[in-house]
């Protein structure tokens, strides 16, 4: 009781202190707590440097001769968190602040701006530490105003609630579903609903270097429902092969993972890459694979889609991977968005010194868009059909950038594709390629310094040249107000100035 008096009297009678003074605990390893006055009732000093605080709501914290020392401390002018920035972003919202060096980590908080929401709190893997600043994501929102609430924690996980931050009302926006992709389905290819929320029952799995070959699964494995242990996330998915198990799966990947980082039986692909593949003709897969924040890259290794529909690539960044970035076979109701697409390792080929292909579609996919990607100095950026195609299978490339990429953009064979509103910048060899039969109407792009835009196989520009297309039969292309700027050496020959040789 003696104890508790003369604390009591310390807090109260001691100059300097107010309500921005804090109780400072100095803690072994350098790491300190500190609690505000306003929370502490009492503290009781025991022998060999035993204490406990005890608080007025009547939880205690004890100190078996783990601290190093017990002080006042006056705060900053504001002890909150500092806020370094909410964005809201396509069904997807972040928030970063300042680190606290009495924190050991942090529990973050999100909620919409509607009557009577609640805040819920984010998945452990979506709170992040980058050394100078913390970083969180919220993803599978629904358009709206969201706010984010931060509270860090002490070493021993309590709450240190007095420097808790509340952040501002960021908007999302949902993402645009314009595109075949989503054509003739009830439910938007991947994990997500219409809508960006999670569908029902959907399975989160977050990847990194770490965990890569490690993490677990119980995959359903026969119509029975019999499930089967998997391990590390190349098997995982090798899981759905049999096309048995249709759960909504959202893989989400967190930071740079490495081809080396995986071991030999996770990469399952031709190409050493992640595969998704179905045994089952196109059967739902409802997979997702996405990146998480800004920084999510695939290095060294890329993605293949194989018979399946209803798989959704997105926000992920892929570099130097093996061949074909992202390789899509014999699919239907694929949707690749929102990706940084890198160049890929050099292949055999005197043409594949940047990879084979960036983002490539064959074997008679169906009902696939191809949106709001940036591909970066690619070799081959995208081809678009190969010779088993049936025609009419229903392609979207829209809003991509083709950033100073050399060809292939999309090079379409058979296959029946819009190409619309699409950024060229600096295309080296051409633009969009019409072989074998295929239609393209490609509509309101905009091409800058790209001196052939649109050709056809053995007609028009490719037939003034030495021929581009390696001989194959043409196709048709229908142009629509597309722009032509800064490219004083255009090559370009419409149907208007040669009925029987033209590029579109």
């Amino acid at each position: 009781m003696k104890n508790k008096l003369i604390i009591a009297l310390l807090i109260f009678v001691l100059p300097g202190l107010n309500a921005k003074t804090k109780l400072r605990v100095d803690l072994n390893k350098d790491s300190v707590e500190q609690f505000s006055l306003e929370q502490v009732e009492t503290i009781v000093f025991g022998d060999e440097n035993h204490f406990s605080i005890h608080f007025k709501q009547g939880d205690s914290l004890h100190y078996p001769g783990t601290a190093r020392g017990i002080q006042f401390v006056q705060e900053a002018d504001s002890g909150a968190i500092n806020i370094l920035q909410t964005e809201g972003w396509l069904e997807a919202a972040s928030v970063s602040w300042e680190l606290l060096d009495s924190a050991a980590s942090y529990r973050v908080y999100c909620k919409s701006s509607q009557e009577n929401a609640e805040y819920f709190p984010l998945d452990a893997s979506l709170i992040r530490n980058y050394g100078s600043y913390g970083r969180a994501d919220a993803l599978g929102l629904t358009a709206g105003y969201y706010r984010f609430k931060i509270i860090p924690l002490g070493p021993q996980g309590n709450e240190m609630t007095a420097y808790a931050a509340e952040s501002g009302l960021t908007e999302v926006s949902a993402h645009d579903r314009s595109g075949f992709a989503h054509f003739g389905s009830l439910e938007s290819p991947g994990a997500y609903q219409a809508d960006g929320s999670l569908k029902e029952n959907a399975v989160v799995f977050y990847i990194s270097k770490d965990n890569c070959n490690t993490i677990t699964h119980n995959v359903i494995v026969d119509s029975n429902g019999k499930t089967e242990l998997r391990t590390g996330i190349g098997n995982i998915l090798q899981g759905k092969q049999k096309g048995h198990d249709a759960t909504p799966w959202a893989v989400r990947f967190i930071g740079t993972i490495r081809s080396e980082d995986f071991n030999a039986d996770q990469l399952l692909s031709d190409q050493d890459g992640l595969q998704l593949k179905s045994d089952a003709g196109a059967s739902p897969m409802n997979v997702t694979l996405e990146g998480v924040g800004n920084d999510a890259t695939a290095y060294g290794w890329g993605i293949t889609l194989y018979r399946g529909s209803s798989m959704e690539v997105r926000n992920l960044g892929l570099m130097n991977f093996q061949e074909d970035g992202i390789s899509i076979k014999s699919s239907q109701h694929v949707w690749v968005h929102h990706c940084d697409i890198f160049y890929g390792s050099p292949g055999s080929d005197s043409d594949q010194n940047k990879g084979d292909g960036s983002l490539d579609l064959k074997d008679d996919c169906q009902y696939a868009t191809f949106a709001y990607n940036h591909f970066w100095d690619a070799g081959k950026a995208s081809l678009c059909g190969m010779t088993s195609e049936s025609g009419e299978n229903w392609i979207s490339y829209h809003h991509n950038w083709f950033d100073h990429s050399d060809s292939r953009h999309p090079r379409v064979r058979v296959m029946s594709v819009h190409v619309y509103n699409n950024y060229y910048d600096g295309v080296a060899k051409y633009g969009v390629g019409a072989t074998m039969g295929s239609s393209v109407f490609v509509e309101a792009n905009y091409f800058r310094n790209t001196n052939r835009p649109m050709m056809i196989s053995l007609q028009g520009t490719d037939a003034t040249g030495d021929g581009t297309f390696s001989g194959e039969e043409g196709g048709m292309i229908k142009s629509f107000a597309n722009i032509f700027a800064e490219t004083p050496n255009l090559q370009y020959i419409p149907h208007t100035e040669s009925a029987g040789s033209f590029d579109a």
